[in-house]
Order: C-alpha cells, then sequence, then structure tokens
C-alpha cells in the first residue's frame, strides 16, 4: 500500500472524526446528567482544563468558536459554578478564565467518561494494537501541533 494511500484513509478517517455529529455523539455521551455542561458548553469547558488560567479571546483561538459564543458559553459555566473569572496579572482591564473546583470535578467525570468510551470502542483489539495506535496517533499529532 502507498503512503499516499495510507495518508488518504488518515485524512478521511479524520474528517469523520472532526464532524460535527460525531463530536456531538461523544460530548453527548460525556455530558449526560451533569448540572451546568452541555455540548454547547462542553468545548469551552474543556479548553478552560486545558489551558488554564485563560482570557476569553484565546480560548476561542485555541477551540475555533468565535470569541463571542466563547464569552456567553463561560458565562454559562460561570453560572453554573464551574468556571470562575480572575483578574488578568498583566492587564488589570482583563480577566482570566479557570475551572472552580466543581468544574474540575465535572472535567474529571468527563474524562473518565471518555476513557471508558474508547475502552468499549477498543475492547476486542489486540493489546498491542491498541498500543501501537495510541503510539501513533500520540506521534501524527505531535507531529502535526509542531507545524
Amino acid at each position: 500500500m502507498s503512503s499516499r494511500t495510507t495518508s488518504a484513509r488518515i485524512e478521511a478517517s479524520i474528517g469523520q472524526l472532526l464532524r460535527r455529529s460525531t463530536r456531538a455523539h461523544l460530548y453527548d455521551s460525556m455530558v449526560a446528567g451533569l448540572d451546568g455542561v452541555d455540548v454547547t458548553t462542553y468545548p469551552v469547558l474543556s479548553g478552560v482544563a486545558r489551558w488554564q488560567p485563560i482570557s476569553a479571546t484565546n480560548l476561542a483561538v485555541e477551540i475555533g468558536i468565535d470569541r463571542t459564543a466563547t464569552t456567553r458559553y463561560a458565562s454559562r459555566l460561570q453560572q453554573a459554578g464551574l468556571v470562575d473569572r480572575v483578574p488578568d496579572p498583566a492587564d488589570a482591564r482583563a480577566t482570566l478564565l479557570r475551572l472552580t473546583p466543581a468544574g474540575e470535578q465535572v472535567v474529571e467525570t468527563m474524562r473518565d467518561r471518555l476513557v471508558k468510551h474508547l475502552d468499549a470502542a477498543t475492547a476486542d483489539w489486540p493489546d498491542a494494537q491498541a498500543q501501537q495506535f495510541a503510539e501513533s496517533l500520540e506521534r501524527l499529532v505531535d507531529t502535526l501541533s509542531r507545524r
């Protein structure tokens, strides 16, 4: 099999993974029954968890949602007690987003659910194949992130 064919298969799989319907299905399973978070606010909560403390403007760039929507979703998460706004030490006029202890618990629950979902999806894979896939995916992401 040529590398072009392999790359085309990877492209098709990444395209499917990034589809809104695929993401929504994953988000649904992660946020079900959790107070204050839903499929629309999930990317903001997850992004704050990864890059906190972070401004809404920078978070919008990282998660690919416009700043107005990011700010609106962050406000909903703040009202739910999952996110706080704290002063930006570099700019007294600005604020940064960070998780509250309740937000940290919700994120931990969501990540545990995703791990279980992935465990179930790969349950019938030989251990070596699952391990190789994880290593290959990490390498691909690392390579693409550096470009």
